[in-house]
């Protein structure tokens, strides 16, 4: 769901000035009256940091990287985008890799380069961030909502082959790894290759997610990543195009540079109509670094999830589900409740961040009303977006941080 992408992609909004969660020493001092215990200085601290939804986190590598691609002034498109190309279709299991501006402008590329053409209907969710279904617009095809499976939140396949059977002018499907858990890749991948259709993985939001091992990226004909910066890796701003395509490689390289041959000079014949959806060679300076950390920051997303899990587990919420054989890298930890808005003023009111992804089904968003599908009922998805309230899992988290969400969301439901 590009990025669903919250630049997808305004998706939520960093608190700059919050450290997120560092642990803070405090040293104990003797006052008027009397000495402060370590309970009274963890409740200080507590009061006086508040628990971030996103805490995007450069390392001193990434910047020696920027510094040094400003140095060599190469910096539109350069040899640094090549770079991280080829290293992060490497990490996907993919032949190749078509850097770009943000995961929106992957997802327009990677439809583009399927040849979607004007009103091609392509069946995708309705529970993701807008760009989703967006993309399949501006490229000139008409999105076709299917209903979610309300454990994961992503396209159901039974949903899907419902539609295959009412319509017989379906070209694709754009299944969404929502929170950063997969779609039901296998599943899908079969009903596309029985109705001889195209898979794009809208993948923005879940960087080394897997399903029986493989990970997210190489399933379908192309897949479509975000770097946006509270994603499981950042570029600052950026996107990703991954297959083992050569065609659609080909032709994704030459529609985000103008349309330009690939294999040419890079001058001025254009072959074929395009945009500049570039990457810059910044950009990808930050993402190779990023990427070498990914294993890393995915390590200790779920080792946050896993506490969530464990402490929350006894609470009338449905905390996140990851079915057998898959793994979850929690872009976002997201629990689901009736009481999802009285949950999340508790939470404000004790500073700790949250975020609702989405509030709105796209099929109920405004600039839907006219799209034909729009009128029909994704219950499913309605509800979802009724009761989904995500709490932070960023890296930065540290053990005051857990220790006060649990706390939080504990006692808003022991209190009732």
């Amino acid at each position: 769901m590009t990025d669903t992408e919250t630049n997808h992609e305004a998706e939520m909004d960093v608190e700059p000035n919050t450290d997120g969660g560092t642990d803070t020493e405090t040293e104990s001092t003797e006052s008027d009256t009397g000495p402060e215990t370590a309970e009274t200085v963890d409740s200080v601290a507590d009061t006086a940091m508040p628990v971030s939804i996103a805490d995007p986190d450069l390392s001193a590598d990434a910047v020696d990287r920027v510094v040094s691609t400003l140095e060599d002034g190469r910096l539109a498109d350069g040899p640094e985008v090549r770079a991280f190309e080829d290293e992060f279709a490497a990490y996907c299991g993919t032949n190749e890799a078509v850097a770009t501006a943000n995961g929106t402008t992957a997802l327009h590329a990677a439809l583009e380069a399927m040849g979607l053409e004007d009103g091609d209907a392509v069946i995708t969710s309705p529970f993701s961030f807008v760009a989703s279904a967006n993309a399949i617009r501006v490229a000139g095809g008409a999105p076709v909502f299917a209903d979610i499976d309300p454990d994961t939140y992503t396209l159901d396949p039974t949903a899907v082959e419902q539609v295959l059977a009412e319509r017989d002018d379906i070209v694709g499907i754009l299944p969404v790894h929502l929170y950063g858990l997969p779609a039901d890749m296998p599943a899908l991948c079969e009903i596309a290759d029985e109705h001889d259709l195209f898979v794009v993985e809208d993948a923005c939001q879940a960087h080394g997610a897997t399903v029986g091992g493989q990970r997210v990226g190489g399933f379908g004909d192309a897949a479509c990543f975000s770097f946006y910066p509270t994603k499981n890796m950042t570029t600052g701003e950026g996107g990703i195009v991954t297959t083992d395509r050569d065609d659609v490689a080909e032709r994704a390289a030459s529609y985000v540079n103008h349309g330009r041959t690939v294999s040419g000079t890079g001058g001025y014949d254009h072959v074929d109509l395009g945009h500049n959806f570039r990457m810059t060679s910044i950009e990808a300076a930050i993402g190779r670094a990023q990427l070498e950390r990914l294993p890393e920051l995915n390590r200790t997303r779920r080792e946050n999830a896993a506490v969530y899990d464990d402490r929350l587990a006894d609470l009338p919420i449905d905390t996140p589900s990851e079915p057998t054989g898959y793994r979850h890298v929690y872009h976002q930890y997201t629990v689901r409740t009736e009481d999802r808005d009285a949950l999340e003023a508790t939470l404000s009111e004790r500073d700790v961040g949250t975020g609702v992804y989405y509030r709105t089904a796209i099929h109920r968003q405004p600039a839907y009303e006219t799209v034909s599908s729009a009128a029909a009922k994704f219950p499913r998805a309605e509800r979802a977006a009724d009761e989904v309230l995500s709490l932070p899992v960023h890296p930065g988290l540290s053990e005051r941080d857990r220790r006060i969400v649990v706390e939080a969301v504990r006692d808003h439901f022991t209190s009732q």
